[in-house]
């Protein structure tokens, strides 16, 4: 008979089944992390990053406590500071070797949380697992009393490459927090927060109860009864039971393909040390290093993450975000940015506290495509290796790196900017030894594009070519343009230019063609904002519901159109406005060449 998962929250068949595969997956991931129900309970949540709030809710530090978490820690750490300050609580930002002084006996404030990663997200760095029975050794602790330091380890980036045995670290880590996706892919949204078993007596009582979390409550008096097993206490809610059941599956995936976690680790670290060592050979012409790599040096212990920038041949940094935008359409997978790993961050790449917030007065943010300030990087590239990562990986991605950055010259990157206001360009206007076998320009940014005739020329402004990304479509209450990779159905509107009208015609399947006037005054103009590769940008809304309403019904989407009034027929030669940038809505460059063999491909 199928059986078809329910609530586990019930007693007929289904539910009582489906709680049966709850608690199974319970011990199977208990296993993987090589140890038992005896030693620890599982409590499922949405993430690593809410296994770690967890923690931190139900952690009895005291008000002169501590929190203290470890440079190379993860965001998702850092931000426990916010609840421990909200109590009173000191924190204290250390580095790993600091451990031993800061949790020593004689220093002792009260209880206290230590957090630490056991693999750094950013360089790869690992940390040992036996720091809590260390701290445990130090205080002599018994089944009686909890010693004042109680440890929480993220193992979300560590235990997707390496086994975590708990049971060989003596008393163990009190709190371990992974995520299901990182290990094996899938499922997305589970995450774990393991609890040794001897801690939970301790637990502070969290102060927010969901259903199916307490044995009795009243209504109209402050009066709940918690239940007694740690995992139903703590579990707010129905539990995603779909995904912790496809956790088997992953579970049987990853032994029928990989054998053990073991087998992956061996895998892992041998692909890592072929990485490190190609990456760091790669070298200009000139002697100098293309790659600068950071970590994987000295006695410290390195996981399979690299982290590195590119440099020119004189030693110069490429902005990161370049990198990363020329291996999208070689194909490679890199990760660009800090990582959300702040303290690492600053470690590597040598920032300050300082020079970040004056970053951020700037308006540079997380994220933001300002890759170089003051010819210095603010972030890096980062490639990560599992099981399934290959030496012709690697190889593939030392050959990108070579053909795109060996005797790289930064100041002779820069496209020329050309003296002109206006010229017109035809098929055979290039001195270079090449032909312009057509020009496609893009009207509305992400839509299709508009081959301009044959035979026929074409203006080109100090804006770009001319009715080149001159409209985006707008979201109401959004400063970002919609784009066709969370709007597909962007490609279905088909453009053309009127020239002898000055209009643009619309065309989308099931629906008539729409006409829009290319002359500024013909438009009901209202003055907004938007951001382009977070470059803010003028943007004036169309204010028409004719054509709001024509868009929003192709896309399915309530939308509006935009421009700048400065691209259009009347407005390509007015004075410009230095409060915003001299260009279209392009995200980088307004004129993209592209060869036939390329367009092939």
């Amino acid at each position: 008979m199928t059986q078809i998962p329910a609530n586990p929250h019930s007693r007929h068949v289904e539910s009582q089944w489906t709680q049966a595969r709850i608690d199974h997956a319970r011990d199977r991931l208990l296993a993987f992390a090589g140890t038992s129900a005896e030693r620890y309970a599982v409590v499922f949540t949405a993430n690593a990053t809410a296994a770690i709030r967890l923690a931190a809710e139900i952690t009895p530090i005291e008000q002169h406590g501590e929190f203290c978490y470890t440079r190379e820690s993860h965001t998702s750490v850092v931000g426990v500071r916010s609840l421990a300050a909200d109590q009173g609580v000191h924190l204290r930002p250390i580095e790993f070797t600091d451990i031993g002084e800061v949790t020593a006996p004689a220093r002792c404030r009260g209880t206290s949380l230590l957090a630490y990663p056991a693999q750094c997200n950013f360089s790869g760095q690992r940390f040992p697992l036996n720091v809590a029975d260390t701290v445990s050794k130090l205080y002599g602790s018994t089944s009686d009393t909890h010693v004042p330091w109680w440890v929480l380890v993220d193992a979300a980036a560590y235990a997707a490459s390496s086994p975590l045995r708990l049971d060989a670290h003596g008393a163990g880590p009190d709190f371990v927090a992974m995520s299901m996706y990182k290990i094996f892919g899938a499922p997305t949204g589970l995450g774990a927060l393991l609890i040794r078993r001897s801690s939970v007596p301790f637990l502070r009582t969290k102060r927010y109860f969901g259903g199916g979390t307490v044995a009795g409550l009243t209504f109209d008096q402050p009066w709940q009864v918690y239940r007694s097993d740690i995992e139903a206490r703590l579990e707010d809610g129905t539990v995603n039971f779909h995904d912790i059941i496809s956790l088997h599956h992953a579970l049987d995936a990853h032994a029928n393909i990989y054998d053990s976690i073991d087998m992956v680790a061996r895998h892992a670290r041998a692909v890592t040390e072929y990485a490190v060592r190609e990456l760091r050979a790669l070298r200009h012409r000139n002697g100098r290093l293309v790659c600068e790599v950071y970590g994987h040096t000295g006695e410290s212990v390195f996981g399979p993450t690299v982290a590195f920038n590119v440099k020119d041949r004189a030693g110069r940094y490429i902005g990161y975000m370049e990198v990363e935008r020329l291996a999208v359409m070689a194909g490679i997978s890199l990760r660009a940015g800090r990582f959300c790993n702040p303290g690492a961050a600053q470690k590597w790449l040598c920032l300050s506290a300082p020079e970040l917030m004056k970053h951020a007065s700037l308006g540079y943010v997380c994220g933001d495509d300002h890759d170089l300030v003051d010819d210095k990087p603010v972030g890096a590239l980062r490639v990560s290796f599992g099981a399934m990562t290959s030496i012709e990986d690697i190889d593939q991605l030392v050959k990108f790196l070579l053909y795109q950055f060996r005797d790289y010259n930064m100041s002779e990157s820069a496209i020329s900017r050309l003296p002109i206001d206006t010229m017109e360009i035809s098929p055979t206007a290039l001195s270079v030894n090449a032909q312009v076998d057509k020009v496609i320009i893009y009207p509305i940014k992400s839509c299709h594009g508009w081959t301009v005739p044959s035979g026929t020329s074409w203006l080109v402004t100090r804006h770009g070519l001319k009715y080149d990304r001159v409209f985006v479509l707008m979201r109401e209450h959004s400063l970002l343009p919609m784009q066709q990779k969370q709007v597909p159905n962007m490609a279905l509107i088909r453009p053309r230019v009127d020239i002898d009208k000055s209009t643009l015609v619309l065309d989308a399947p099931g629906h008539e063609s729409l006409e829009i006037s290319l002359r500024p005054e013909d438009l009901k103009l209202e003055t907004t904002e938007t951001q382009v590769c977070s470059t803010r940008v003028r943007a004036v809304r169309v204010r028409s519901d004719r054509i709001s309403l024509w868009l929003s019904s192709v896309l399915s989407v309530s939308c509006y159109l935009a421009c700048e009034p400065r691209l259009l027929e009347s407005g390509a030669n007015t004075p410009h406005n230095s409060c915003y940038p001299d260009k279209s809505f392009a995200n980088k460059a307004q004129i993209l060449m592209v060869t036939q063999e390329s367009s092939r491909q």
